[in-house]
């Protein structure tokens, strides 16, 4: 009899989104009229075209492959290195020092945030803010890294870091060591920003402990304010205690296309049992050789030509787009009373709920009575209760008719 990862079993009964997707599929068969009329406004996908620039990429690339002569088969591992060459340089244009063979191409950023566990050793003291990406706290449930479940879904074994209204939803420093935290700016779910200030605290933090930051830059490019940093990176000190995750699923749209990078600095270590230092440079390489064949050259193409003249303006129209819907959502909010946060950096508008009103009984108000698909905070954890997320990846009518329901409803 073979035996099963009994960690599998702790994790609570859905991930949040399959949650979310089994409650509206109960409410579009009970409801068929009201589900034509359904928004979805709850899962961070895009919805606008995929670049030009990168679909003629990805279309010239495919060419290649039709031709003997430029036919290419299996690639690097790490990434070819074209596109590691354009990601440093985007990274070196802004005065920060990373090396092409520091970058690690793959699928997506999702996947290398529950990868990277796979260098670290058991016995390592995690820290998780709270609210949180699920990713996160799942992925170290399925490595073994916590204990069971508790009531509120909180794991034991995990340190919760609470961001909260009071502390702009920025965790304040553990007291205690931890030996990785989990930090994502600009953040999911709540779409606030830390300072440079607040991540030079963590840096110091991590560098005086010897402890790893896990830094998930996913949503840089949405960053308005200049003075708000955009790299874990730009803060002193950082090389020698971070991983840095990004992806092009949001600002390239992506999601469908599948590609990301991890940034793993030569100068970062972590300890053996026996106090051996060991660069996690060459561990991370390791893993990326052993277990995965590298992104689809046509992808690789594509995600270059996000960094040509043409790929970088319409990017950047991408994310004018998704922040003018994400300022419409965040006033109709505002409008009706409610309190809001996140939608100026980030394409994610976060709100709280009327006294007396749970995150999914929220959830339920929105799909019930507007035929609108929002995020419980609840299910990003305990922090998150009292609030809900709404994704401003969508099209402008959709979110101007969003707009109009919130207006309509009656708390």
């Amino acid at each position: 009899m073979a035996y099963v990862n009994e960690n599998y079993l702790k994790l609570k009964a859905g991930y949040l989104f399959p949650e979310i997707g089994r409650r509206v599929s109960v409410f579009c068969e009970e409801n068929p009229e009201a589900a034509k009329r359904l928004i979805r406004c709850g899962i961070g996908d895009v919805t606008e075209a995929l670049p030009l620039a990168v679909r003629e990429a990805m279309k010239s690339a495919v060419d290649d492959l039709g031709n003997r002569d430029t036919f290419r088969g299996y690639g690097p591992e790490q990434g070819y290195s074209f596109l590691r060459e354009a990601i440093a340089g985007d990274y070196r244009e802004r005065g920060l020092n990373v090396a092409d063979d520091e970058v690690f191409v793959s699928d997506g950023s999702k996947c290398d945030t529950g990868n990277i566990l796979e260098i670290f050793g058991e016995g390592n003291t995690i820290a998780i803010t709270d609210p949180v990406y699920p990713v996160y706290v799942d992925t170290n449930v399925m490595a073994g890294n916590t204990g069971d479940a508790r009531e509120d879904g909180s794991y034991e074994g995990l340190v919760y870091l609470p961001c909260t209204a009071e502390n702009d939803f920025v965790p304040a420093i553990p007291e205690e060591k931890v030996d990785i935290i989990y930090l994502c700016y600009p953040n999911n779910p709540t779409g606030t920003t830390a300072t440079r200030e607040q991540l030079a605290a963590w840096v110091d933090y991590a560098n005086k402990n010897g402890s790893i930051l896990l830094y998930d830059a996913a949503y840089e490019a949405f960053i308005q304010d200049d003075s708000v940093p955009r790299s874990i990176f730009e803060i002193e000190g950082a090389r020698t205690c971070a991983i840095e995750f990004r992806s092009f699923s949001k600002n390239g749209g992506f999601t469908g296309v599948r590609c990301g990078f991890t940034i793993v600095p030569k100068e970062l270590t972590a300890q053996t049992k026996d106090g051996k230092e060991v660069a996690l440079h060459g561990l991370w390489n390791r893993r990326m050789s052993t277990k995965f064949n590298g992104a689809s050259y046509p992808v690789q193409r594509g995600a270059e030509a996000l960094y040509s003249e043409a790929g970088k303006a319409e990017v950047a129209a991408l994310i004018e787009h998704y922040m003018g819907n994400a300022k419409i959502l965040s006033d109709a909010c505002k409008a009706c009373g409610l309190t809001v946060y996140g939608g100026e950096n980030a394409p994610y508008v976060w709100v709280g709920c009327p006294e007396g009103v749970g995150s999914w009984d929220a959830f339920d108000k929105f799909l019930n009575e507007a035929n609108v698909v929002v995020t419980p905070g609840a299910g990003f954890g305990a922090a998150g209760e009292g609030y809900f997320r709404i994704s401003s990846f969508n099209s402008r009518a959709n979110v101007e008719e969003v707009a109009k329901r919130i207006a309509e409803l009656k708390w």
